[in-house]
C-alpha cells in the first residue's frame, strides 16, 4: 500500500470554487484548517471541509485515523479532555463556534454515541426530557407532549408508550440507541452528530438507526462515522475519507464508491487495508 498522504480532493461536484454569502448560507458546518492535539501528538491536522444543510455526511477511514477526534471538535466535546488543544476554526450556520458557550452549542449541535448511554437512573420517560429540564421549565402537560412527539420520531413509541415509567436500562440494545436519539433532537439541535451509532447493534436494530438517519435529513444536518462501508453508501450523500489525521477525499458518496480520485481511497473503500 501506498501510504503517501496526498492532499485531500475536496471539489464537491455540487460546490463552485467562488464562495458568496448566499452559498456560504447553506452550510450547516465550516472547518478551516482544523487541528486537534493531544499533547504532542495530532488527532486531527488542518482539516478543512463544507457540510451543506440537511445532508448526511459520511465520515470513514481507518481506526485511529481522525474521525471520532473531527466529531467531537464540533460541539467542544475536547474542551473535556485535559491537555487537548484545537486549532483553526469551526462555523456553525456561519456562526464561529467561539462566540458560544459549550452548553449553548450541545442545544445547537447534538451527539449520538458508539454505545446506547441512557441515563441507567432514569425512567424512559425522564430519558427524553432531561436536557429539557436542564435548560427550561416546562408545564407536565408540555413534557407529556414532548416525550410522545420525540418517541414516535425516534420509532420508539409503540414499542415502550405502556410502559414510560420504567428504567431506560430495561430496553434492549437497539431501544436504548433510539431513546437516545429521542434525547438528542428533544431539545430541538440543529445538526446530529453519530459516532458509530450502530456498531454495537444487531442487524434489524442497525436498519433502524439507518431508516431514521434518512427520515431525520429532512429536518437536520447529520454527520456520522462509520466504520460499514455498506452503511456509508446507504446513508450519506457526501463521504469523507479520513487517514493519519487528514483529510484525503471528499467528495459525494456515489463518486467516492465508484471512481474515487486517490489512489489511497480506492485502497481503502475496496478494502485492500483498513
Amino acid at each position: 500500500m501506498d501510504t503517501e498522504i496526498f492532499q485531500a480532493d475536496v471539489s464537491d461536484e455540487t460546490d463552485d470554487s467562488e464562495s458568496s454569502p448566499e452559498k456560504e448560507s447553506k452550510n450547516a458546518v465550516l472547518t478551516k484548517d482544523l487541528s486537534v492535539y493531544f499533547n504532542n501528538r495530532a488527532g486531527i491536522d488542518k482539516i478543512s471541509l463544507k457540510v451543506k444543510k440537511n445532508t448526511v455526511t459520511a465520515i470513514i477511514g481507518p481506526s485511529g485515523c481522525g474521525k471520532s477526534t473531527f466529531l467531537r471538535s464540533l460541539n467542544l466535546m475536547h474542551d473535556l479532555v485535559p491537555k487537548a488543544r484545537v486549532f483553526g476554526e469551526i462555523f456553525i450556520h456561519n456562526e464561529n463556534i467561539t462566540d458560544f458557550s459549550a452548553v449553548d452549542i450541545r442545544k445547537k449541535v447534538g451527539m449520538v454515541f458508539q454505545k446506547p448511554n441512557p441515563f441507567p437512573t432514569m425512567s424512559i420517560y425522564d430519558n427524553v426530557v432531561a436536557g429539557l429540564k436542564l435548560n427550561a421549565h416546562h408545564k407536565r402537560s408540555e413534557l407529556d407532549e414532548i416525550v410522545e412527539k420525540n418517541l414516535k420520531y425516534s420509532g420508539l413509541w409503540e414499542e415502550v408508550k405502556d410502559r414510560l415509567k420504567t428504567p431506560a436500562v430495561s430496553l434492549s440494545g437497539g431501544q436504548q440507541q433510539r431513546l437516545c436519539i429521542a434525547r438528542t433532537i428533544a431539545v430541538k439541535p440543529e445538526i446530529i452528530l453519530m459516532d458509530e451509532p450502530s456498531s454495537a447493534l444487531d442487524p434489524m436494530s442497525t436498519s433502524k438507526i439507518e431508516e431514521l438517519i434518512y427520515y431525520f435529513k429532512e429536518y437536520y444536518t447529520i454527520i456520522i462515522v462509520t466504520h460499514n462501508m455498506q452503511q456509508a453508501a446507504r446513508v450519506s450523500d457526501q463521504t469523507a475519507f479520513f487517514y493519519l489525521g487528514k483529510l484525503i477525499e471528499y467528495s459525494k458518496t456515489r463518486r467516492m464508491f465508484t471512481n474515487p480520485k486517490e489512489k489511497l481511497t480506492e485502497e481503502y473503500v475496496t478494502g485492500k487495508f483498513g
